[in-house]
């Protein structure tokens, strides 16, 4: 494994010509997710990409999986800070595949909606539907995206060795750290993802390439 250090500036400029470079029908929309946990600062970079994809000619959409979580019902089910069931049921992967990531397949319409639940209220966004044009390019963050058998073209995790995670996790959230560890070990995402990327520190991201 071969561990190369690179700027943040060029870490964003290589995943976009990246994206922007993926084979297929030049017309497709492209499904993009960041994977990685919050103390790993997925959406900063998924934020970062937008404006150099629009410079490329792409269309961007942003949508964050904390806005596709399932209800305090389902999640707090087994307590609020049980980690199995923040690894297993905060995400509503249906909701997701429903109403952002199957509109967008080859030949569907791709009218998304960007937000779908609001844990803070426990209630629906009633956000409205978006078009995303044809060559668009859908950019998805948030944790425990892979392994889930969601459809994607280009898949990022950002990882973390668990001292960093600990260190730059808030003390309120260290209830986390092991369905982080668990996600780690059970489902390997960086052997998973396309790209991965080492954020001990987000100021000084790494590649991470296998021999």
């Amino acid at each position: 494994m071969r561990v190369t250090p690179i700027s943040p500036e060029r870490l964003v400029d290589l995943l976009a010509k990246r994206i922007h470079q993926l084979p297929g029908d030049s017309d497709r929309r492209l499904r993009v997710a960041v994977d990685g946990a919050a103390a790993a600062r997925p959406g900063e970079l998924a934020d970062a990409l937008v404006e150099p994809l629009r410079l490329l000619g792409r269309p961007v959409q942003r949508v964050s999986a904390g806005d596709f979580l399932r209800p305090a019902s389902v999640r707090f089910e087994y307590g609020k800070q049980d980690p199995d069931a923040f690894h297993d049921l905060w995400l509503d992967e249906g909701a997701l595949l429903r109403e952002v990531l199957d509109p967008l397949e080859p030949g569907a319409g791709g009218l998304i909606l960007p937000t779908f639940w609001d844990p803070a209220t426990d209630r629906s966004t009633r956000a409205r539907y978006l078009q995303l044009p044809p060559r668009g390019v859908l950019l998805l963050d948030g944790p425990f995206l892979l392994g889930r058998w969601l459809p994607f073209e280009l898949t990022v995790h950002l990882t973390q060795s668990s001292a960093a995670l600990a260190r730059r996790t808030p003390a309120d959230q260290h209830w986390t750290l092991s369905a982080h560890e668990r996600y780690r070990t059970e489902t390997d995402p960086a052997a998973l993802a396309d790209l991965t990327v080492r954020v001990d520190d987000p100021r000084h991201p790494a590649l991470v390439e296998q021999d």
